[in-house]
């Protein structure tokens, strides 16, 4: 059974990436373009088996592309998913009308949920629709190693998780400092990945009680945080910090790049 193909336009790099990455991963030969002009002339080109639709984009608009999609014989039959900020029912309705077969607000998705519905509208990916492993130099393999995410951000925990699941590592999520705290001591992470602004217990706090603790302070705690000045990243490596990394910086990939370089460096 030949690929299926699915077109991708978004123009959030973050979202786009993790997006290709997993309808990849299930098989599917993926086009990813940033605004609605390139994504019509892509569109043309391949004639995709679905679309993946932004609203708001550069050059053209997604209410603009499913116009043109809709007024296209030979472009209306294929189905079309729009994943947008927006889920006001004047909205939905509005996409609905010209001819989209779903919609899905971004802030309460997840890349599972989007497979689910590309799936029921045109079947698996195909020849490689099962994930396959990626290869992994450290310590302990992917499958063996747990990773903590303190993220009380829905969307960039969902995604950041996501793209770990990809490479096959057990993920458990924390919103909340306390919270987050509890689980480390249930489940003994092999590394935490911690935001700094969290309700309740602040990252600053967390971490200094995750050194605190003898049977906790070894797990290396990777701080993911927007807040950037000298004298946060300095508390940070004072109170045990492995790394800091800045949220607007970095792609999903690149932070799982970077984690797994740190897990490379402990001991079995």
């Amino acid at each position: 059974m030949s690929k299926k193909t699915i077109l991708l336009i978004e123009d959030d790099s973050v979202l786009g990436e993790v997006m290709k990455k997993r309808v990849e991963t299930e098989g599917y030969n993926c086009y990813w373009e940033h605004d609605g002009k390139d994504g019509m002339t892509r569109l043309f080109e391949v004639h995709p088996d679905l679309v993946l639709l932004d609203i708001v984009m550069p050059n053209m608009n997604g209410y603009e592309v499913l116009e043109m999609i809709n007024a296209d014989k030979t472009l209306s039959a294929i189905p079309i998913i729009v994943i947008s900020n927006s889920g006001q029912p004047v909205e939905i309705e509005k996409i609905l009308k010209l001819g989209a077969k779903d919609y899905i607000v971004k802030a309460h998705f997840s890349p599972d949920e989007v497979l689910e519905k590309v799936k029921n509208l045109i079947g698996p990916g195909g020849e490689d629709s099962a994930a396959k492993p990626h290869a992994t130099h450290h310590a302990k393999s992917p499958e063996n190693t747990k990773i903590l995410i303190m993220e009380d951000e829905p969307m960039l925990s969902d995604i950041v998780s996501t793209r770990f699941k990809q490479e096959h590592y057990q993920v458990f999520l924390a919103n909340d400092g306390e919270v987050g705290l509890a689980m480390a001591k249930d489940v003994h992470p092999d590394l935490v990945l911690l935001d700094l602004l969290m309700p309740g217990t602040s990252g600053f706090e967390v971490l200094k009680k995750l050194k605190e603790d003898n049977s906790l302070a070894k797990i290396p705690v990777v701080v993911f945080s927007n807040l950037v000045q000298g004298r946060e990243i300095e508390e940070c490596h004072r109170l045990g910090a492995a790394d800091f990394l800045v949220k607007a910086k970095f792609t999903p990939t690149q932070i799982v790049k970077r984690v797994q370089s740190i897990l490379e460096k402990q001991p079995r």
